[in-house]
């Protein structure tokens, strides 16, 4: 509807005014009065008598106001009476005339107390020539004020008049007020019920495959979690089940993505079919499937389900016409005995599923010499402790990219472990450990505090203004002395803090959201602009997510990875960047590899990008020599380019 047509709608439905009066009197008089002065039908024989005064005085007596539907009662109990069938018949009073003194029956005060009990929202007009109460012990009794006032008689025609018609517009208006409230509740009733199913939807997403709608990594850690807390406290034990299916890559290569996909949902629903209840089923990526059997479960028990899994799948497959044949191979791990933490029992069974897989078995429990992964991980722990003071780790930098001009505004700081025998250490390796262990704190601060310089350092040497983003783990958000950690490397590298970009995990912002806040207004004051990592793959909640003082979400690079293939993933992208734009949020897409993935985000308005499509992340000196390529061909600086800030900077000096 358009705002004329609004504005038109609204002037019909207050030009239809009810002008509805009940007149509550004794004198018989005074109700003719009032049909004399408010131009409604005369009771019998006024109409004569008015006649007779027209030509005695030569002159047309009749009033030109707004004529009103006039009804009259005697007294009060009958007024009442006639109030409450105008309610029933759905064409109510505006208005009351009521005079105080109305012998033998009710008198005004009672009878208007009884009006407002059939009938609310009626005006009323107090009409006496005598000061029975004052006003303080009518407005006391009655408690309405607001519907209230008070006539003197005897009155003038005006008077009555004016109260007649700005009662009767008044009764109008506030039924038009109610019925414009009522239609705005259910408008806000029925979006908040779009904004509820739209948030479940994207928590389903989050912790759902989209492929196979089965449990993700993220929902399978927080399940086994739970059932490590339940076996602890009941001195039970419980198993994992990893499956790999045999030779699906050979599928996915000769047949295609597609048929690879339609492969995956079969297995997908075949092994859902042979969960028991309580139990958990995951797809951990690729072709990796994940059985968590809920306490108390043992080998056997582990056992028995691999036999039933390989039971449905040993039926082929009928895929765009032909029939393929699967096999899969399992891993089992048990708590305790074979891990206590989350990452070591899936560890383990992974290791064992992977000893199945070399030898031909079709399943294999863990034992330590699978594969060595507990002496592979202590010494890694060993190691890891001397790396910090052997000065072995190091900071690359990956580009963030303007989506649109294709412009650097900033970077990424990326730990990197040289180790001097196994050369670089994976991350993925060595953070959870160094989390595990309390090290990444001590790690974590170094990283602060060498991205600091090296931003510095690049601006003293005329580099183009960028703002460096660093992680912050979890572990280190939560220790005190965060704040004061990231101001001393500020301070003592010289850098403005707009240059510094502090990046969170989603879980670790929702983890004590009140916690959070508190922490994320103090780096905010600062200046520091504030990251949410991976968006979409943990638990926020949107009434805490506008409450943060966050000034852009990163897209994790599982739904960027098939958003130009896959409609659910496009969608999800789609969603995050809606929801942060609303929130007056910028939006940075992580793992981009493609230009199509690029052209996908582009269309959908996402603000920055960063991946191997345009670098992957590079050491100190190679970044150095990309960044100065970037300003050879003109790229704008940062204080033209990003006028990003962080939300509470204007008040850090307040």
């Amino acid at each position: 509807m358009t705002e004329s047509a609004r504005t038109t709608g609204i002037h019909q439905l207050l030009s239809v005014i009810n002008r509805r009066i009940l007149v509550i009197d004794d004198n018989e008089a005074i109700h003719a009065d009032f049909r004399k002065v408010l131009g409604s039908t005369p009771l019998a024989g006024e109409d004569k008598l008015d006649m007779l005064e027209s030509e005695l005085l030569g002159s047309n007596t009749a009033t030109a106001a707004p004529r009103f539907e006039l009804d009259s009662a005697f007294q009060g109990e009958a007024g009442v009476q006639q109030a409450a069938a105008a309610v029933r018949e759905g064409h109510p009073y505006a208005l009351a005339f009521v005079d105080m003194r109305m012998p033998p029956g009710w008198d005004g005060l009672k009878t208007i107390e009884q009006l407002w009990k059939v009938d609310p929202d009626i005006q009323v007009v107090i009409c006496s020539a005598h000061s029975d109460y004052e006003w303080k012990q009518v407005t006391e009794r009655l408690n309405h004020p607001d519907k209230l006032l008070v006539l003197r008689k005897p009155f003038e025609p005006i008077e009555v008049q004016q109260c007649a018609s700005a009662l009767c517009q008044k009764w109008h208006n506030e039924r038009l007020i109610r019925n414009q409230v009522a239609s705005l509740e259910k408008i806000v009733v029925a979006r908040t019920m779009g904004l509820q199913a739209a948030n479940q939807q994207l928590r389903h997403m989050a912790t759902h495959d989209s492929l196979t709608g089965l449990s993700n990594r993220t929902l399978l850690e927080d399940r086994l979690k739970q059932a490590m807390a339940h076996a602890l406290r009941n001195d039970q034990r419980f198993a994992v089940l990893v499956c790999d299916l045999d030779r699906f890559k050979l599928v996915n290569d000769s047949m295609g993505h597609h048929a690879g996909d339609l492969f995956l949902q079969e297995v997908a629903r075949r092994l859902t079919s042979i969960v028991r209840d309580g139990d958990t089923l995951a797809r951990q990526g690729g072709d990796e499937f994940v059985f968590v059997l809920s306490p108390p479960a043992s080998e056997a028990d582990a056992e028995a389900i691999c036999r039933r899994a390989l039971e449905v799948l040993s039926q082929p497959m009928r895929i765009d016409g032909m029939d393929i044949h699967i096999s899969a191979s399992f891993g089992i791990a048990v708590y305790p005995r074979d891990g206590e933490r989350v990452d070591t029992l899936l560890a383990n069974a992974d290791a064992a599923m992977y000893c199945a897989k070399q030898r031909g078995n079709c399943l294999q429990q863990f034992s330590a010499d699978l594969g060595g992964t507990a002496q592979y991980r202590l010494r890694l722990e060993n190691d890891l402790h001397q790396a910090l003071k052997a000065g072995q780790f190091e900071l690359h930098y990956q580009p963030k990219v303007d989506t649109a001009t294709g412009a650097v505004r900033s970077a990424e700081a990326l730990l990197r472990w040289r180790h001097p025998e196994r050369g670089l250490v994976p991350p993925g390796e060595f953070i959870p450990v160094a989390e595990e262990t309390g090290q990444i704190a001590a790690i974590g601060t170094w990283v602060l505090q060498q991205a600091c310089l090296q931003a510095k350092a690049w601006r003293d040497q005329g580099l183009p203004s960028l703002r460096i983003g660093v992680n912050i783990s979890a572990v280190q958000f939560h220790q005190p002395g965060l704040v004061d950690n990231v101001r001393a490397a500020l301070d003592d590298a010289g850098l403005d803090p707009r240059h510094l970009e502090i990046e969170l995990t989603e879980s670790c912002v929702m983890s004590n959201p009140e916690e959070s806040i508190a922490v994320l207004e103090a780096l905010s004051r600062m200046g520091v602009l504030i990251s949410v990592d991976d968006f979409g793959t943990g638990y926020s909640s949107m009434s805490y997510l506008r409450r943060f003082p966050i000034d852009k979400l990163k897209i994790d690079k599982t739904f960027v990875a098939e958003m130009d293939t896959r409609q659910d993933d496009a969608s999800i992208v789609q969603a995050i960047v809606s929801l942060a734009h609303g929130l007056r949020l910028k939006v940075v897409a992580e793992g981009v590899e493609t230009e199509a993935q690029l052209a996908a985000l582009k269309a959908l308005g996402c603000d920055q990008y960063q991946g191997f499509h345009c670098s992957p992340a590079l050491p100190p000196a190679e970044f150095e020599q990309l960044i100065r390529r970037h300003a050879a061909n003109g790229s704008p600086k940062l204080h033209a380019l990003d006028a990003t800030s962080s939300k509470l900077a204007a008040l850090r000096f307040g």
